[in-house]
């Protein structure tokens, strides 16, 4: 394809779209106007630590995952499918045990949740299994905690389990987010692995940078687009005050400035935030919860606590455990008094141990964790040439919030690109 793309920020989304129509033979220039690509999913390297933007973890099930990334460079680590539940001096592993069997016998007693929920559970996963996940966006839709009760789960799976486990996920405690997500994410759960690459999540959008430059792509960072004026034939974008023409442009930023540079009002701006805290803790005991997530079956506190050494020991400088807590919404306390909490919560939940050096090494305060994702939200969402004349949109709000929906969407996003240019 003989032409000159422009795209406009340096997501996953942006990164695919731009590589995939590189692949096509157009010329490609991208533009992210951070000092460096990668959007939300980034990570910070300090002192031997590794802190990512944010508690984030990839789900290797993602279609989108297995077609863009090379896994193996990557050198994933893996947690353990379930998690520990926890409130002031109580723990107990629920997991799935044909996935997790050295966890089969502390999830058959698990009292947590009933006996008929792990039944319900493993009935679930067997009917997911037999799904697409195309079909799963299809269809009638409710919450996900209408759609939990209509299948008979139990107020205790609920709120020990589903409300801090999918809190984690959506960034909803109230579980009132779309039940397609959480059917997608469930058969994502079951089907494949939770993983970190070794380096941190910002290794992915490293090597997708790497893919990119690799078929062509011109990336430039700390570049500033802040016009995108679209005629009928070609386009012209304003970087940095300067005017760049091109045959046809991708929008791929944050949805309040792809908003203002398209003017596509169905792209959603509301937002569910986040506070993530990093604690250094010297040793290398690990907790019994292992590579598993410590879900609050409170709701006082972080909603849960990750020991990221336990499955990554590179996140950390040897001799020392690297925890992270994230709390739900944008918190009014300080760095400090946040820490303190977890802290608090942490010795609540292994009262025979004590964290005396429980170390705050650095927090992440996201405003924009992800875009609000009610009952039939993926009716209404924006598409890929809904913005005028040659231009397109390419981010997970044309799909669903997430790195299988940010990726997908540069997918979309650069086929368009080649039909309608081709």
């Amino acid at each position: 394809m003989d032409a000159d793309v422009i795209v406009v920020g340096g997501g996953l989304a942006g990164l695919v779209a731009a590589r995939r129509i590189a692949d096509t033979g157009a010329d490609v220039r991208l533009f992210e106007r951070a000092d460096t690509v990668g959007g939300r999913v980034r990570s910070t390297h300090e002192d031997g630590f590794t802190f990512d933007r944010g508690f984030q973890v990839m789900f290797t099930g993602y279609p989108a995952v297995q077609s863009e990334l090379d896994l193996d460079a990557l050198d994933l680590r893996t947690f353990a499918p379930g998690a520990c539940i926890c409130r002031p001096g109580h723990r107990s592993i629920l997991s799935d045990p044909f996935r997790d069997p050295s966890a089969l016998t502390e999830s058959v007693l698990n009292r947590d949740v009933t006996v008929a929920d792990k039944l319900r559970t493993l009935k679930l996963k067997r009917e997911l299994s037999r799904r697409s996940t195309e079909t799963i966006f299809q269809g009638p839709d409710t919450d996900i905690e209408s759609y939990l009760g209509s299948r008979g789960f139990s107020r205790k799976y609920i709120d020990n389990f589903a409300a801090p486990f999918y809190g984690g996920i959506t960034l909803d405690r109230s579980l009132s987010t779309s039940k397609r997500v959480f059917e997608y994410t469930f058969k994502m759960l079951s089907e494949g692995k939770t993983a970190v690459p070794a380096g941190g999540m910002g290794a992915i959008t490293a090597q997708l940078r790497e893919r990119a430059e690799a078929a062509g792509v011109d990336v430039r960072t700390s570049a500033t687009v802040s016009e995108v004026d679209a005629d009928e034939g070609d386009v012209t974008v304003a970087v940095d005050g300067a005017a760049v023409e091109a045959d046809a442009a991708v929008v791929a930023t944050d949805p309040k400035a792809a908003r203002e540079l398209t003017d596509v009002s169905g792209i959603p701006t509301d937002a569910h935030a986040c506070v993530t805290q990093w604690f250094s803790v010297p040793g290398r005991d690990e907790l019994d919860a292992g590579t598993r997530l410590m879900l609050n079956a409170t709701e006082t506190g972080p909603n849960q606590i990750a020991d990221h050494t336990a499955a990554a020991p590179e996140y950390a400088p040897e001799g020392v455990r690297l925890l992270s807590a994230t709390f739900l919404g944008e918190r009014a306390e300080s760095d400090d008094e946040l820490a303190a909490l977890a802290k608090e919560t942490l010795e609540s939940w292994y009262p025979e141990r004590r964290f005396g050096d429980f170390s705050l090494e650095h927090t992440d305060r996201i405003q924009f964790a992800q875009f609000q994702q009610p009952a039939g939200f993926s009716d209404s969402l924006p598409a890929t040439r809904d913005p005028a004349g040659p231009v397109y949109l390419a981010a997970d709000y044309t799909r669903w919030s997430s790195i299988q929906g940010a990726m997908a969407s540069g997918q979309d996003a650069a086929t368009a690109v080649h039909e309608d240019l081709g």
